[in-house]
């Protein structure tokens, strides 16, 4: 099926790997792969003579087909199973006349496509989990190096409190994680066999259905299904969700690393490189394209997910319309998510982290930043509203004033009545105020384990 991404493009969008993976020529093998693979299960069940196996398994190969004609005969047929299967049945016939007759045998061309869609999925599975262990393991890796990194948490855009920057980093990691999971558990669960001939019944092979069924599940390494499931596309859209979850996923950390980057944080940046960033006309620059290739495919994928969800709503036993839409999409949700995950496994790989400019940043604030660790440590002793009122005052006051909050707090009796200038001054080192950050970050790399 068509990636309906063009040579120009697709390299910005998607890896190398997941594009060999969605080429015509792959989808084209896979289901060439899939009639192979029944003439063997059918040879070995006695429904065809072993020597027509032999003859048809020889002339499924790819490149003896050419997809142009292919193609075009599709947009004719209504899908491209029929003329392959016709192409097929020309090319076996050349060597033997008498294998051409069992081509496809009781098979139908749902039973082609989808297969080889499940075949392009564990493809496509397996590069994405590739690459979500070396993102996993980048960011596990960055989130110890930096878990005593003070830096501010962000809450609306705006300072809120401090946190140690690994905390952020192993939240990355525990997220991606979660997608390999699920993509790890459809791998199991969701790429089955597709194989019911021409309504689901698989009338044509008689009593031998599941028997033929059974060992061709056998060849093509899938879990057969209870049954076929021609218009449940419940599995496929279970697939296409977590392909979504895992570029938003790769999304949010590409919009925090983006953030990271602006000129007046300077916090975080992609890893630098010749050619890389630059702008056509400001000498200066150093974008975030990395960032910015995970965004757009973030922004992107819940849309072709919406599609193959879309596509659910199937009419009995075949469906006219809907299940044609999954043929371009899907592939091109798979491009996009590798894209993603990509550029983020740059990111996990060599992100740069400037800790001093971090903690310049949470020092600009002269001191607001600590306005809550110094309330509750107040409410101790005069009741929650009454510190809470007077450290905004008190704050206020700061901002007007231009001064630093902890000279003004230390000026208000009713503060130094209640806490020392020793633990006033305490109060306004960040990493003194960090919760369980540490045993979260502890956590969640723990949850790194987890399957």
């Amino acid at each position: 099926m068509s990636t309906s991404l063009s040579p120009l493009l697709a390299p910005m969008l998607s890896s190398a790997t997941m594009r060999a993976v969605c080429d015509d020529a792959a989808f084209l093998q896979h289901m060439l792969d899939f009639e192979g693979a029944l003439a063997r299960a059918e040879a070995a069940t006695g429904v065809i003579p072993a020597s027509a196996a032999d003859a048809i398994s020889k002339a499924c190969q790819a490149g003896q087909f050419d997809i142009a004609t292919l193609a075009d005969a599709a947009t004719k047929a209504g899908n491209l199973a029929i003329p392959l299967v016709r192409a097929l049945t020309a090319a076996v016939a050349k060597t033997d006349a008498e294998a051409a007759r069992y081509v496809h045998w009781g098979a139908t061309s749902q039973d082609v496509i989808d297969t080889a869609t499940v075949l392009q999925l564990r493809a496509g599975i397996d590069a994405l989990l590739r690459d979500l262990d070396r993102a996993v393991a980048g960011f596990a890796k960055q989130a110890q190096q930096h878990r005593q990194t003070a830096a501010v948490a962000r809450t609306w855009l705006q300072h809120a409190l401090p946190m140690p920057f690994g905390l952020k980093l192993a939240e990355y990691a525990a997220a991606l994680h979660r997608s390999r999971v699920r993509l790890t558990r459809s791998h199991a669960e969701a790429l089955v066999l597709q194989f019911g001939g021409a309504a689901g019944t698989l009338a044509a092979l008689g009593d031998k259905g599941m028997i033929v069924a059974e060992q061709l599940a056998k060849e093509l390494s899938l879990r057969l299904p209870d049954a076929p499931w021609h218009t449940h596309r419940d599995r496929i859209a279970e697939v296409a969700s977590t392909f979504a979850i895992l570029a938003g996923s790769c999304g949010k950390i590409a919009r925090d690393v983006s953030l990271l980057m602006q000129t007046d944080v300077a916090e975080a940046f992609e890893p630098a490189g010749e050619g890389r960033g630059g702008s056509s006309t400001m000498p200066h620059k150093r974008n975030p394209v990395a960032a910015a290739t995970a965004l757009a495919a973030a922004t992107m994928a819940p849309n072709l997910a919406a599609t193959i969800l879309s596509a659910q709503v199937q009419d009995h036993e075949r469906s006219a319309g809907p299940w044609h839409a999954e043929w371009p999409t899907l592939p091109m949700l798979m491009l996009v998510t590798s894209g993603a995950l990509g550029s983020i496994v740059e990111l996990a790989e060599g992100l740069e982290v400037d800790a001093v400019r971090m903690r310049a940043n949470l020092d600009s604030t002269q001191g607001l930043v600590m306005a809550e660790a110094v309330s509750m440590a107040l409410a101790e002793k005069t009741g929650k509203s009454e510190a809470h009122s007077i450290v905004e005052a008190a704050s206020r006051k700061a901002i007007e004033c231009k001064q630093h909050l902890r000279d003004i707090l230390g000026k208000d009796p009713r503060v130094t009545a209640h806490l020392s200038a020793d633990k006033l001054k305490s109060l306004f080192e960040p990493m003194s105020y960090q919760g369980v950050s540490q045993s979260l970050i502890d956590r969640l790399l723990a949850s790194l384990d987890d399957e």
